[in-house]
C-alpha cells in the first residue's frame, strides 16, 4: 500500500517540536544517507514480505526463484553464495519450493557430490507472476517518487552495492 501524506498521523498545533514539513525525526539522522536508506529498506522489505505472503511464499523463496531465473541452473552452493544465504538455510528453502514443484535438484554430472538447482516450468511461470507482484509492491512503497526518480534511486543504490560486492571479493 502506498504511503501518502494523508496517511501520516496528524499532530495538534504546539504538540512536540515538529519541523514545518511535519518531520518528527532528528535532522542529524535525516542528513545521513545510510539512515535514510535503511529506513526506506525496511519500508520496502515490509511491503514485499506482505505481498509475497499473499502468494504463500517468503522473501527467501522469491530470492531463490529470482536467482535461478536470472542466472539459470546453478550448483546449490553457488546459489547460496550469489544470494548471500547461509548454505544450510538454503536447503530448507529449496525443500519448500521443491515441494511446490517450482524447482528441481539433480546431481551435477561433472561432480556427483554436488546438487544443481533449476527452475521447473511451473517455477518459471510463478517467477513471472512474482516479479509483477514485487514491482507493484516497490512502486507502492515508493509512491512519493516519480518513475524516473525510482529508476535514479535504484541506479544509485545498485552502484553502492556493486562497489561493496567488489570489495568483499578482494
Amino acid at each position: 500500500m502506498a504511503v501518502t501524506r494523508e496517511d501520516a498521523p496528524s499532530r495538534e498545533a504546539g504538540e512536540g517540536d515538529a519541523e514545518p514539513d511535519g518531520a518528527s525525526r532528528p535532522p542529524t539522522l535525516l542528513a545521513l544517507p545510510s539512515y535514510l536508506a535503511g529506513h526506506v529498506a525496511r519500508i520496502g522489505h515490509r511491503a514485499l514480505v506482505e505481498a509475497l505472503k499473499e502468494h504463500d511464499l517468503r522473501l527467501p523463496h522469491f530470492a531463490v526463484l529470482a536467482g535461478l531465473g536470472d542466472f539459470g541452473p546453478l550448483a546449490q552452493h553457488e546459489l547460496a553464495d550469489r544470494l548471500d544465504l547461509n548454505r544450510s538455510h538454503l536447503v530448507g528453502y529449496l525443500d519448500e519450493v521443491e515441494r511446490q514443484d517450482l524447482v528441481r535438484r539433480v546431481r551435477d554430472p561433472a561432480d556427483r557430490r554436488r546438487q544443481r538447482v533449476a527452475l521447473t516450468a511451473g517455477g518459471e511461470v510463478r517467477l513471472a507472476e512474482l516479479k509483477k507482484v514485487a514491482d507493484r509492491s516497490q512502486a507502492d512503497c515508493l509512491g512519493a517518487l516519480s518513475g524516473a526518480e525510482r529508476e535514479t534511486l535504484t541506479a544509485l543504490l545498485r552502484r553502492v552495492v556493486t562497489v561493496d560486492d567488489a570489495g568483499r571479493r578482494v
